[in-house]
């Protein structure tokens, strides 16, 4: 008989460890999802940011060489690739290399970022939007203060 109720024992002792390791890794992965997640967040988010500025950098480059703002992100894209600065010297005008496939698209969701020019006014403005966020840059009102202005910044 007491060989019996030594075989329950360790039967429950074997149990109970097994549960406390399964309650543990669960404690331990409530803890540090939701940080994970968070921490993935601000990455995207500082990648859509540095996307974003990038492409304001070509924007000033553009409107230096032709006094006007791109109708379109694809004449943009032309303007990078045919500039012998800009192609070449991404490093110290993009503060590194960046990849032309990728770069006026949101790593959110890969949507295309939104672009607007109004030249309208007395001073032509921009606006740069992320689609999956309230990050932009410039403004369509003819404030020239505001031209290059980030929502972040």
């Amino acid at each position: 008989m007491a060989t019996r109720s030594a075989q329950i024992r360790i039967g429950i002792q074997v149990v109970l460890v097994f549960l406390i390791l399964g309650l543990s890794y669960y404690l331990y992965y409530s803890i540090t999802e939701p940080f994970d997640r968070i921490e993935r967040q601000q990455q995207v988010t500082e990648e859509t940011r540095a996307r974003m500025s990038n492409i304001r950098t070509a924007l000033i480059d553009y409107e230096r060489d032709s006094t006007s703002f791109p109708d379109s992100l694809l004449v943009l894209r032309a303007h990078i690739q045919n500039d012998s600065v800009l192609s070449t010297s991404q490093d110290s005008v993009f503060g590194g290399p960046i990849n032309l496939d990728s770069l006026f698209f949101s790593p959110r969701t890969g949507k295309q970022f939104q672009y607007t020019v109004n030249d309208t006014g007395r001073v032509a403005t921009y606006l740069l939007k992320d689609p999956d966020s309230e990050d932009q840059i410039g403004t369509l009102e003819p404030d020239p203060t505001r031209t290059h202005a980030a929502s972040w910044e």
